[in-house]
């Protein structure tokens, strides 16, 4: 080749004897081409010196090589690790991460809708749960899109996450093992998906061990730790007591066993309690909160496979992936108590 003039896919497709869309698929996502043919198309881009640079391939194809992130919260626990999954991903296949950072407001989600239809990035990972607000015009011409941690309500975009059912239904199971039958389901959501999905699991878990309806608690939260506190102060006011608290994630959890303990009561002697996601925090509280973890790395790296095969072919190859969760048995459960089993 040249060395005025830079190397294009097409030089690298035509000493390759591939498609073009072959080498995109050996570059972008490697594991769905076949070893002959990902070692003819690498040897291909040896000949030719073509680089996947970011940069490079912005001025030549006319085109941002920025994927955008857009979060509610990215001091959300849950976040840091999915985005190293994220960025991690995109940087092997010559892209990069930008942040942005909605905290919930209309008007910021309104902002990044019109810096995405300004071409400004090739594609968007959302983590909010809903497409970004503004004008259906605007809207409409959303670059590829993918959803992570939080499937988009009403949205019809890919979504790549943790298989919330199975995950709730692991927890349940574990409290109806440990003798458990009134268990409160705290934090259900008609919006929040990911809420409703793991509603599912627990209400699965009861019809399978024969719970009836009438001994099942279901309290609505936002997943914050002051509505895991609030719906503690809720069932002592009507005096419906479970005998074990299972919680829509690890915030509401700490909030419930927060509201426990300033009551007086002992955990998991008097009440258990299971979260959801394995923050941080988590192994930290006294006890230390049994829960579910999400493998989050993970997530974000096949978030962002997915994004970019989505680039490369003009359409996912899939509109949902969810991972299996992991049940972390800590020292938040146990027995239930014999004072709340003979109300």
């Amino acid at each position: 080749m040249s060395n005025s003039t830079p190397a294009t896919i097409e030089d690298v497709a035509r000493i390759a004897e591939v498609s073009i869309a072959t080498v995109s698929r050996a570059i972008h996502t490697p594991e769905k081409v076949a070893n002959s043919t990902r070692l003819k198309v690498n040897q291909a881009i040896a000949i030719t010196g073509y680089t996947t640079n970011a940069m490079a391939r912005s001025l030549r194809l006319g085109r941002s090589n920025m994927i955008l992130v857009v979060a509610p919260d990215i001091g959300d626990p849950n976040f840091s690790n999915i985005l190293v999954g994220l960025e991690n991903e995109a940087r092997a296949h010559g892209y990069g991460i930008l942040i942005g950072h909605t905290q919930n407001d209309a008007q910021r989600g309104l902002e990044y809708l019109k810096f995405l239809n300004s071409n400004q990035a090739a594609g968007l990972i959302l983590f909010t749960g809903i497409l970004p607000f503004g004008h259906q015009t605007m809207t409409a011409r959303l670059p590829p899109s993918v959803g992570v941690f939080e499937p988009v309500f009403n949205g019809g975009i890919p979504y790549v996450g943790v298989d919330d059912v199975e995950g709730a239904r692991k927890a349940v199971d574990l409290l109806l093992a440990e003798g458990h039958r009134k268990i409160a389901f705290i934090g259900d959501s008609r919006t929040r998906l990911a809420y409703s999905r793991r509603r599912q699991g627990y209400d699965a878990g009861l019809d399978g061990a024969g719970v009836a309806p009438d001994m099942r608690i279901v309290l609505e939260g936002d997943g914050t730790l002051e509505s895991g506190r609030h719906a503690v102060e809720q069932l002592f006011m009507r005096d419906t007591l479970p005998t074990a608290f299972m919680c829509v994630n690890d915030q509401t959890a700490i909030g419930v066993m927060i509201g426990l303990n300033a009551r007086g009561y002992d955990i998991p002697k008097d009440f258990s309690v299971t979260g959801f996601d394995d923050v941080p925090q988590a192994v930290f509280m006294s006890p230390p909160l049994t829960t579910i973890r999400q493998p989050r790395t993970l997530i974000g790296k096949q978030a962002m496979a997915l994004l970019l095969e989505f680039l490369s072919d003009g359409q996912p190859a899939e509109t949902e992936i969810l991972l299996r969760p992991d049940l972390v048995v800590r020292n938040s459960v146990g027995a239930p108590s014999r004072r709340w089993t003979n109300r």
